[in-house]
């Protein structure tokens, strides 16, 4: 697959995960009130959790129909990072995080124009709640916490599908949780950005210092820290084969 074709795989799935995210918040809470658990916080986190699996699962089918498209910069720089990602290079991902960029400026515009206006309010987007350093660092600690835990779990975790995606989706649902009063969080440079441009303030220097760089940066040291210290050794490999 092209890297031109790549990115707009991308893009295109960016903007789709993006446009579903709020859904996801008004689910889990239509669900809570349902079951009347709304003031149990593990209930919710539990609920969370399996409409999030539920969606991990829609968008690897969808990802992988499309020849591997990822919505998160993330995601794409750490499989390249710790050797994970054969077919990427820097200059595809070059390439692709512009293109992941703008489908989440589509995601967001599409959702905005979608939803009544008594929901658009309360939807804003990731938001810096502490100082342009500390939000660099929350960022980067929860992607790289999510990355790592991410990477672990899909290589040498569980051989049981569903067991591997409640993992992973309950990691995803403790990070964004752990990190709502710090950045928001993101967790993911394309989904900032595209909130970003429609608030107008996708020009701040903070934008790419704490949604970029931060992230970027703790996806990066999560890739090291697996290839060097967790991956699998080639000889096991060899081992589980024969």
């Amino acid at each position: 697959m092209g890297v031109i074709k790549s990115a707009m795989a991308d893009a295109l799935l960016t903007s789709m995960w993006i446009f579903t995210m709020p859904f996801l918040r008004v689910f889990t809470l239509q669900i809570s009130a349902f079951l009347g658990v709304q003031a149990l916080p593990l209930a919710a986190f539990f609920i969370t959790t399996i409409v999030v699996s539920l969606m991990m699962f829609i968008f690897s089918l969808i990802g992988n129909a499309l020849g591997g498209a990822s919505f998160n910069p993330t995601a794409s720089l750490a499989f390249h990072a710790a050797g994970l990602s054969k077919d990427s290079s820097l200059l595809s991902m070059a390439v692709r995080f512009p293109a992941q960029a703008a489908g989440g400026v589509i995601g967001v515009k599409a959702i905005m124009g979608f939803l009544p206006r008594e929901l658009k309010e309360t939807m804003k987007g990731p938001s810096l709640k502490v100082d342009p350093q500390t939000g660099f660092l929350a960022e980067g600690v929860l992607t790289f916490g999510l990355c790592l835990a991410l990477l672990v779990i899909l290589i040498r975790g569980p051989k049981n599908p569903l067991v591997k995606l409640l993992l992973m989706a309950s990691t995803t649902v403790g990070c964004v949780g752990t990190g709502a009063k710090y950045t928001g969080p993101s967790l993911n440079p394309a989904n900032a950005f595209g909130w970003a441009y429609v608030n107008d303030w996708h020009n701040s220097w903070e934008l790419y210092y704490v949604y970029w760089l931060g992230p970027l940066t703790g996806a990066t040291l999560a890739a090291w820290v697996f290839k060097f210290l967790l991956s699998p050794s080639p000889e096991s490999t060899k081992e589980k084969k024969s």
